[in-house]
């Protein structure tokens, strides 16, 4: 019996790297799976039944799969995605929101088409997947779903050239954060991850980067993120919701969310000089917080 015995899951771009890691970790532990992926080029284009192969090594295990090839850009490839997964097998609990492309440039060069089609697969591709499942949950009065978001270090940290996939991934994890509240009371949990990882869209940007990538380390690749996802989408994780949980280079975390960490206020309209005096205080409280969070976040050896 696995953690995710008699589940029915949904992870998109699940063809190959992340995804497909998570769907053969879903099936290993008893899930049936819908492997989604257009097939496409890390840019978005052209297109391919790579979801086909996952399928067969999930069955080739003994597990249950079925492909689907729409894209997340549009609300007909969501409400198609979710149809497949009512079609196949009935019903729906768990939702993976992975599917994701590159089109890296500053944005002094960036081209509007190349910003809209960031923000389609990425934050609306989770708006167009998410919606149907949710209006399955209320619908017929489900409990204890899971949704699973990535976000990404470059929407979280920031990153050259990625001023549209770090808006994007920013977002999401703010959709997270809302979707959680709205589905609090059928007991569902949404979680971010923020992944890290050696897929087909990143190899060449950590070798541009000066740093070599060995396919037989697995704190550098894919696997790594999956029993993390697996985790998140199993009882054990029931009262785990609203978080940003890290994976990369063999570290497992937990992302603080937005407070405030230090505040000031007065009777009147603040005043030019006030600023002067005060703003200084608060960006060095910041700069210490930050440096007591980097110490308490340390990775401890287990």
């Amino acid at each position: 019996m696995g953690v995710l015995n008699g589940k029915i899951a949904v992870v998109t771009g699940a063809g190959r790297g992340i995804g497909r890691e998570i769907c053969l970790s879903f099936a290993k532990e008893g899930a049936k799976v819908v492997v989604n992926d257009l097939g496409g080029d890390r840019d978005g284009t052209g297109g391919g039944k790579v979801a086909d192969k996952v399928v067969k090594e999930i069955k080739d295990l003994g597990g249950e799969a079925t492909a689907n090839y729409d894209t997340v850009a549009t609300v007909e490839g969501g409400s198609n995605i979710y149809k497949t997964c009512i079609d196949a097998f009935g019903d729906m609990d768990i939702l993976v929101n992975n599917a994701g492309i590159l089109r890296d440039k500053t944005l002094y060069n960036m081209e509007e088409s190349e910003w809209d089609v960031i923000m389609e697969v990425h934050l609306k591709g989770h708006y167009n997947c998410t919606r149907p499942f949710v209006r399955h949950i209320r619908d017929n009065n489900k409990f204890h779903c899971r949704i699973l978001n990535m976000s990404s270090v470059s929407g979280l940290f920031g990153n050259f050239g990625q001023t549209n996939y770090g808006a994007a991934k920013a977002g999401i994890a703010g959709f997270t954060r809302s979707l959680a509240l709205e589905v609090a009371k059928y007991k569902c949990t949404v979680n971010t991850i923020s992944p890290g990882a050696a897929t087909r869209l990143t190899i060449d940007l950590i070798e541009a980067a000066g740093r070599k990538y060995d396919e037989s380390d697995w704190t550098q690749g894919p696997e790594q993120i999956a029993p993390v996802v697996t985790w998140l989408c199993s009882d054990a994780a029931d009262n785990v919701t609203s978080q940003i949980i890290h994976s990369q280079a063999g570290i497992l975390g937990i992302m603080q969310q937005p407070a405030v960490i230090k505040s000031f206020t007065t009777e009147n309209l603040w005043t030019i000089e006030q600023l002067d005096r005060l703003m200084p205080e608060l960006v060095e409280a910041k700069k210490h917080h930050d440096n007591e969070v980097s110490e308490k976040g340390a990775p401890k050896k287990v």
